[in-house]
């Protein structure tokens, strides 16, 4: 084994590290409203309490800390509905629902607006602005809906999305003939040999996620570039939360290996059918991308 695959193995084993430390937390001792003062139902009282482990569990794994972690859990509350647009988003109530601070709640908000999700106005409020307004293509919000009510709707869309770009990708990218890519997609695909062969999912999806990430880096296209992040997204979410879309197996494996050797004899149309191929060898891909619905 490489020296590469040994260190990205072995990286990866160990990334999931949970929550943030107590020395991170940044808490605020906000006094806590008696019951009887409280005025209609709480949004948060109502939300999935899944779906806040899973945010707990997601932002652990990314090391952000606290700020991290909250802008996670208002992400997918958002995206799941739990918080609409009927009622505005009050800092204080965010603070003693979650015992963060006023500055962790201000900066969560202003990264949540950001990505689209948001809008904040005087005298109105932090306000949830509708699905047309948010920044589908924003990683963040890719994984919320995958793993959200309209999960299959966003697994759909992404698996359409990379059938339209991924191959056009690989058919510029055989004209650039970049040896240091080259190797680096061998090497990715060498790290996902070792780790099929040692039942290693999570290190076979993250290859597996930087390999497609590099393919349409490499294609020289730079608005096909910045969309290297979101297939990135759609490989860690659209066959589940830790496999990604194309499963450690045998047909996939020889499948990236087509694709590495039409690159390096410039040959784009193999390069091209290569994906193709690679995208219809998915084991489970009638499930993935669910039947056109009626109108």
């Amino acid at each position: 084994m490489s020296t590469l695959a040994h260190t990205m193995m072995t990286a990866a084993r160990s990334a999931d590290s949970g929550l943030a430390g107590p020395g991170e937390l940044d808490r605020y001792p906000y006094a806590e409203a008696p019951v009887a003062e409280r005025v209609g139902a709480s949004p948060w009282d109502a939300a999935d309490p899944e779906l806040g482990r899973m945010g707990r569990r997601a932002a652990g794994s990314r090391g952000r800390g606290l700020h991290g972690q909250l802008v996670q859990q208002l992400g997918q509350m958002i995206v799941s509905g739990d918080l609409g647009a009927d009622r505005p988003l009050v800092p204080e109530e965010i603070g003693q629902r979650f015992e963060v601070s006023r500055t962790v709640v201000r900066e969560s908000l202003r990264v949540l607006e950001a990505k689209g999700l948001v809008s904040a106005r005087p005298n109105v409020g932090t306000r949830v602005r509708p699905v047309s307004d948010w920044n589908l293509l924003d990683p963040d919000i890719i994984e919320w809906r995958a793993f959200g009510p309209q999960r299959d709707d966003q697994r759909r869309e992404l698996s359409e999305l990379r059938w339209t770009i991924e191959p056009l990708a690989a058919r510029l990218a055989a004209g650039h003939g970049r040896a240091d890519v080259q190797q680096r997609l061998a090497d990715m695909v060498e790290i996902m040999g070792h780790a099929m062969g040692q039942g290693d999912a999570l290190t076979f999806s993250r290859a597996d996620a930087e390999f497609h990430s590099l393919l349409i880096q490499v294609a020289g296209n730079r608005m096909l570039e910045h969309l290297s992040g979101i297939v990135s997204a759609a490989l860690q979410v659209s066959g589940g939360p830790v496999t990604g879309c194309d499963r450690p197996n045998e047909a996939s494996l020889v499948q990236h290996g087509r694709i590495v050797d039409a690159l390096a004899a410039g040959d784009g149309s193999a390069a091209e059918a290569a994906v193709r191929q690679l995208l219809t060898v998915h084991p489970e891909v009638e499930r993935v991308v669910p039947a056109p619905r009626e109108h």
